[in-house]
C-alpha cells in the first residue's frame, strides 16, 4: 500500500489515494496501527482521497484511534495539497468531506480553505462553544505555556457538558490586538496536537464573539506554527477560510 506523510503546521496525516476503492474503510485496527507512532507510520490521522461526481474528490478522514471522524481543517489543507500533486487539480478546487462542500485554494505549499458557515455561538460565564465542522470548546487561560492540556483537556472533553461525543478543547491566550496563541486537545487523539485547523478557526470566532477583538483578519499561534483564519461577518459567520501550508513529509510504502 503506497501512502503519503503531509503535515500542516505539526499536524500530520497519513494519505492514501482510494480512488480504485481497495482500501478497507472499516477496518479501525488498521488505521489505529498504521497512525501509530511505534509500530506504524505515525500519524494524527489518517485520510482517504475518493472519486466524487459532484466535486473534484471527497475527503473521508480517520482519528488516529481508527473512526471515522468529523471536519478536520489541515486535513483539509493537506488533501488539497496531495490532489495537487496528483494532477487532479491545479491552483483550485471544490471537495466533499462530512461536513459538506468544501472551496480551496492553493500556491506555494500555502493552502486557503474555505471552511463552513458559523450561526451559532454559545457563550458562557468561563468558556465558549461552537462548531466549525468539529465541535470545540474554548477556555482563555493565563498560564498557557504550562499548562496540562492532555489532563485538563481530558477534563472538559469526558465532561457532562458533551455527553459521549465529546468535545474538543481549546485553551486559548491573547498575545497582540489580532494574535491568539492556542493548545488543543483534540478527541479521538485524546492527546494534545502541535495545531488543529477546525479548532484554530473555531478560537479566531469565538475571539471576535467575545469582543477581544475586532478585527476579521486574525492571527492563531499553535504549536506547530502559524494559521490566519479570515470571515465576514454579518449574523453568522461567513466566508470562512483557514490560511497556512501543507507540506508533503515523505511517501513510502507499507505492509
Amino acid at each position: 500500500m503506497r501512502f503519503y506523510k503531509y503535515q500542516g503546521t505539526g499536524n500530520d496525516f497519513v494519505i492514501i489515494d482510494n480512488r480504485d476503492n481497495s482500501f478497507p474503510k472499516e477496518d479501525t485496527k488498521l488505521v489505529a496501527k498504521l497512525c501509530d507512532r511505534r509500530f506504524g507510520i505515525g500519524a494524527d490521522g489518517l485520510i482517504l482521497l475518493e472519486n466524487a461526481s459532484e466535486a473534484d474528490f471527497r475527503m473521508v478522514y480517520y482519528n488516529s484511534d481508527g473512526n471515522q471522524s468529523s471536519m478536520c481543517g489541515n486535513g483539509g489543507r493537506c488533501i488539497v495539497a496531495f490532489a495537487k500533486k496528483l494532477g487532479i487539480i491545479t491552483n483550485k478546487t471544490t471537495f466533499i468531506a462530512t461536513d459538506g462542500l468544501h472551496f480551496a485554494t492553493i500556491e506555494n505549499d500555502v493552502v486557503s480553505l474555505q471552511m463552513k458557515d458559523v450561526d451559532t455561538v454559545k457563550t458562557a460565564d468561563n468558556y465558549v462553544f461552537l462548531d466549525t465542522g468539529s465541535p470545540h470548546h474554548i477556555v482563555l487561560v493565563d498560564d498557557l505555556k504550562n499548562l496540562d492540556v492532555k489532563t485538563e483537556g481530558a477534563k472538559i472533553r469526558y465532561s457532562d457538558l458533551y455527553g459521549k461525543e465529546g468535545s474538543n478543547v481549546n485553551f486559548v491566550k491573547q498575545t497582540d490586538e489580532n494574535t491568539f496563541a492556542i493548545r488543543t486537545y483534540e478527541r479521538g487523539v485524546e492527546n494534545e496536537t502541535f495545531s488543529c485547523g477546525t479548532g484554530a478557526t473555531a478560537v479566531a470566532i469565538a475571539m471576535n464573539e467575545l469582543g477581544k477583538t475586532t478585527s476579521t483578519k486574525i492571527h492563531i499561534k499553535v504549536q506547530g506554527g502559524d494559521l490566519k483564519i479570515s470571515f465576514n461577518k454579518d449574523n453568522v459567520y461567513k466566508n470562512v477560510f483557514l490560511i497556512g501550508k501543507a507540506v508533503l513529509v515523505f511517501e513510502g510504502k507499507v505492509n
